[in-house]
């Protein structure tokens, strides 16, 4: 898939010169059941208009800039949404830098800059309710107005619904919180898992015989602290570069910069370390590979859970809790 970064406006034209795009637009934050029917549909079209299939999405989610005192915790990480997309068939993503500037733009002037970024335009999907633009100007309606003159199609489809209840980033959020995982991978279609780079930490676990590797998590929905029975995949391409285009001939697997990486049996630690008992803590998130030795600093880790196996705890001394991590591996090993 070809990512394309820019950044509106002005518009830098001639990214997709070559052709005709049929665009699906949208956050897509953990790219659920929901946005695939959007993405799906937007790739349909441009296999029957013999056209790009285009997703349009950010860099960072809208609440940041528009309102900053309520930015949801996202639930994938760039790597993870970009990986999503891909798999499901996407041609070319476009990444939009979304700062001040962007924001100020109406939902009409985003969809005619839009046009002149990537060409010309086949077709728009979007949820039914999507709002876009300043002060959330556009809309379904918007879109059909500008379809008519800039002759392009839209799409607005409504809501994917999952036992008899909508599917949504918010109610995916509220699963992961209350450890539901099950109730969270039915509507995102795939397995709950988080992700991040592994940074260097304080080496307290290779103190006590546990290494751990320890996830930039910053900003990301995280699930209730505790232990867990996990298995960790480890890519050190992390995203998809820009204009990078997987070449199943080289045998690179085409839902990964490099490849599809390797996995391992995990025990996965999220909480504050209250036996460490440090003055300000912070949510940590650190796993300890049960079959690996070496360095994984600057790789990208991807952790999917498989079993709780207790909630956090204090413990009154290092040596307890050394002894506590020992039963927690061996229950881990159980589990799989």
């Amino acid at each position: 898939m070809q990512v394309i970064r820019s950044a509106l406006p002005p518009a830098a034209r001639g990214h997709l010169a070559a052709g005709s795009a049929c665009l699906a637009i949208g956050v897509f934050d953990g790219v659920h059941l929901g946005h695939q029917q959007i993405i799906r549909q937007a790739i349909a079209d441009a296999r029957q208009h013999e056209a790009h299939a285009l997703v349009v999405t950010f860099d960072q989610h809208p609440n940041t800039i528009v309102a900053p005192d309520r930015v949801p915790p996202l639930i994938y990480s760039p790597a993870q949404k970009l990986r999503a997309i891909e798999s499901l068939g996407a041609d070319a993503l476009l990444m939009i830098h979304f700062d001040e500037l962007f924001s100020r733009l109406t939902g009409e002037q985003f969809i005619r800059q839009l046009a002149r970024e990537v060409g010309r335009i086949k077709s728009i999907c979007v949820g039914a309710d999507f709002g876009f633009g300043h002060k959330r100007s556009g809309n379904v309606a918007l879109l059909r107005t500008l379809g008519r003159e800039l002759d392009f199609s839209v799409h607005g489809l409504a809501a994917v619904a999952l036992d008899g209840q909508t599917v949504s980033s918010t109610r995916i959020r509220e699963a992961v919180r209350a450890g539901d995982f099950d109730a969270a991978g039915q509507m995102l279609g795939r397995a709950y898992s988080i992700a991040g780079t592994v940074v260097r930490g304080d080496q307290l676990g290779h103190k006590l015989g546990f290494p751990t590797a320890n996830l930039e998590t910053t900003g990301l929905l995280l699930p209730p602290n505790g232990v867990y029975a996990a298995h960790a995949t480890c890519r050190t391409g992390g995203a998809p570069a820009s204009n990078y285009k997987p070449s199943v001939e080289a045998g690179l697997n085409p839902n990964d910069r490099r490849d599809a990486g390797s996995t391992h049996r995990a025990v996965l630690n999220i909480g504050i370390r209250p036996t460490v008992g440090e003055p300000t803590p912070t949510p940590r998130v650190e796993v300890h590979l049960l079959d690996f030795a070496g360095e994984l600093y600057g790789q990208e880790m991807e952790v999917t859970l498989a079993a709780k196996l207790r909630d956090e705890q204090r413990f009154a001394s290092l040596d307890e809790l050394k002894a506590q991590i020992a039963r927690d591996v061996a229950e881990a090993k159980k589990q799989f």
